[in-house]
């Protein structure tokens, strides 16, 4: 029982941060209207997002498992928590800031941790898969909750009414609601703790050494690049729509949201479907797939006419296909996470899980500003394009990344530490 209670918890968890991690647009937008701050101040909540998590995950990683993995998530949820309850209290565009840089701290603290504990309640690669499939896939559920959320708390005939801040009670509510069912579960760390002899703990130089090994080094080279892949559609979507697509701003924004439920779905199914298909099968006809349908849907965004009054049912068929994507994209990432997590000692997960931030982060803020430039030097279809470039770079990637788990998995789980070649 308390075994499905971490299980539980520990989708809660991913869930509550997509809501929180997503909700800078709309945050960005009702700070504009109810602190009357502009736009590039506005622009800064991701700054106080971002960097949070990139620093975090560098200092502390690879101290998690002196903490406790199940410790880490309470104190994050416990942080996150205060944060929300500071925004109803003190309304303001600072305590907004505040409140996005407690995010940024507490989703580095608890992914660490999760993808930690995720290698102490899963038996072998494959049980861990479909476990990591799994949450990454609530997590784009939330992400789809969370705009459903909080536009219930928006006064749409006076968007300045401060009153959308109550949903951070909300939010507050369930972040202490997972920290209880935190404290009545139990999890098993101990395999987490290695040789005190062989690793240098509290510290980021486990993380250096780690980024050394051949597995890992090839595994954050593919998942650079699919990071980078992904946050070009899912940042540049909404303005495809309404700059190639000419949508309305309202309808470009919900229908890019197909891409989140998309990616949900493919998440969820692929954990299924890797009970039968290799990885390494399912991820090459992913990427290959995802190239076929850039080139199949950027010809169908070329000279797009609509009326004044397009609908849901008259929308280009291009603005339906393109978040399609989403399905095709679902499984790589967690999946190369998983494998690459699998292929090391348990003691080492949190170094490595650190690894995966900083370079997500990476390869997210790269994706998002070459796309940015192509697309106001050129268009938005050679924009999604140029993704073609890295979805082939991911392709060579991952040809080494599975020459390297074979050759791991033939002499054991990656050497780790100080003492180890």
């Amino acid at each position: 029982m308390s075994r499905i209670r971490m299980f539980v918890a520990l989708a809660l968890i991913y869930m509550v941060f997509a809501v929180l991690l997503n909700s800078v647009g709309v945050v960005i937008l009702q700070s504009i209207s109810s602190f009357g701050v502009d736009k590039p101040a506005a622009s800064l909540l991701e700054l106080f997002k971002d960097l949070p998590i990139a620093v975090t995950s560098f200092l502390v990683a690879s101290m998690l498992p002196v903490l406790g993995y199940r410790r880490a998530m309470m104190l994050s949820l416990a942080l996150v928590a205060g944060g929300c309850v500071l925004m109803p209290l003190f309304p303001g565009f600072h305590t907004t800031e505040l409140m996005f840089c407690c995010v940024g701290v507490s989703f580095a603290l608890a992914k660490v941790a999760v993808y930690s504990s995720i290698g102490l309640l899963t038996k072998d690669r494959a049980e861990h898969t479909r476990l990591t499939n799994t949450i990454e896939g609530l997590f784009m559920a939330g992400v789809l909750l969370g705009g459903w959320l909080f536009s219930g708390f928006i006064d749409d005939a006076s968007p300045a009414n401060p009153v959308w801040l109550n949903v951070y009670w909300v939010l507050a509510a369930i972040c202490l609601l997972v920290v209880a069912l935190l404290a009545t579960s139990h999890l098993d760390e101990s395999a987490a703790h290695a040789d005190p002899s062989k690793v240098v703990r509290g510290t980021p130089m486990e993380m250096f050494r780690l980024a050394g090994k051949p597995l890992v080094y090839v595994f954050l080279i593919s998942a650079f690049f699919y990071v980078l892949i992904e946050q070009s559609f899912s940042t540049w979507l909404p303005t495809f729509n309404n700059e190639v697509l000419k949508l309305p701003h309202a309808m470009s924004i919900q229908m890019a949201s197909i891409l989140a439920g998309a990616t949900a779905v493919g998440r969820l199914v692929a954990g299924q479907v890797l009970r039968r298909v290799h990885w390494h099968l399912l991820l090459n006809l992913s990427v290959v797939g995802m190239g076929l349908l850039v080139l199949l849907v950027m010809p169908l965004a070329r000279g797009v006419v609509i009326d004044s009054h397009v609908g849901w049912l008259s929308a280009p068929i291009a603005a339906y296909l393109i978040p399609l994507i989403g399905v095709l994209m679902a499984p790589i990432y967690p999946v190369i996470n998983s494998v690459a997590l699998s292929s090391l000692p348990k003691h080492a997960h949190a170094s490595m899980t650190g690894l995966i931030i900083i370079f997500s982060a990476l390869g997210g803020t790269l994706g998002s500003r070459v796309t940015a430039l192509v697309f106001a030097h050129f268009n938005g279809i050679t924009a999604f394009y140029f993704s073609l470039v890295p979805m082939s770079l991911v392709l060579v990637a991952l040809h080494f990344f599975k020459r390297e788990t074979e050759r791991v998995g033939s002499t054991g789980p990656v050497a780790v530490g100080l003492g180890a070649k």
